[in-house]
């Protein structure tokens, strides 16, 4: 899988902003080696990774939903590769670039637009509908993860392997890798959407 075999050289060089990623946790020909060694480059730490916005850290656990990607390999590849890239750059509301920063729909969009060529909706509550609605525990890496209060959506980002997430998470932080087992974001999960080059985007 060549996306996979670049994410180790990248990891190991960490030259580019543009570094490749190991998706799940030990699935069928993935390095989860490659990811630890990513991430650890990426942002200082590896499974234990930020857990909510109260900064308290929450250990992830391995998730028991499928190993393999979703959409296809290349395409969770792209999406994770283009993600990862952007770690460090700040939060901005209504922000739709890394040039002037991006909050957290603005983020899905310029990542999903970037790696597939796919237009998403600017917000995040329009994103839900978008899609194939997932499980919990049937997430794959590349899935869209949604958050809020009172089932009313007003967060997302993308589910990385190991009940992990990437995201843009409020004014204030950067754009950071976070656990989802975290009572913040675990009380607040709403639903996941799965979105390829395939997918007829539905309301």
């Amino acid at each position: 899988m060549k996306w996979i075999k670049q994410a180790s050289i990248f990891a190991l060089t960490a030259l580019s902003l543009a570094l490749p990623l190991s998706a799940q946790a030990a699935p069928e020909g993935l390095d989860n080696d490659a990811l630890e060694r990513l991430i650890r480059e990426r942002t200082g730490h590896g499974s234990n990774a930020s857990s909510s916005s109260s900064g308290r850290q929450s250990s992830g656990s391995r998730s028991s939903s499928s190993s393999r990607p979703s959409g296809s390999q290349d395409e969770a590849g792209d999406l994770i590769m283009n993600a990862m890239s952007l770690i460090g750059l700040s939060y901005r509301f209504g922000g739709n670039s890394p040039t002037q920063g991006l909050d957290c729909s603005g983020f899905m969009q310029y990542i999903f637009k970037r790696s597939m060529g796919i237009t998403l909706p600017r917000t995040s509550a329009e994103m839900a509908t978008v899609g194939q609605q997932v499980d919990r525990a049937n997430l794959k890496p590349g899935d869209m993860v949604f958050f809020g209060g009172g089932g009313r959506v007003s967060h997302v980002g993308m589910y990385i392997g190991n009940d992990r997430f990437i995201h843009a998470p409020r004014t204030g932080r950067d754009i950071e890798i976070t656990s989802m087992n975290g009572n913040y974001w675990k009380n607040r999960y709403i639903t996941a959407r799965r979105v390829d080059r395939s997918t007829r985007f539905t309301r």
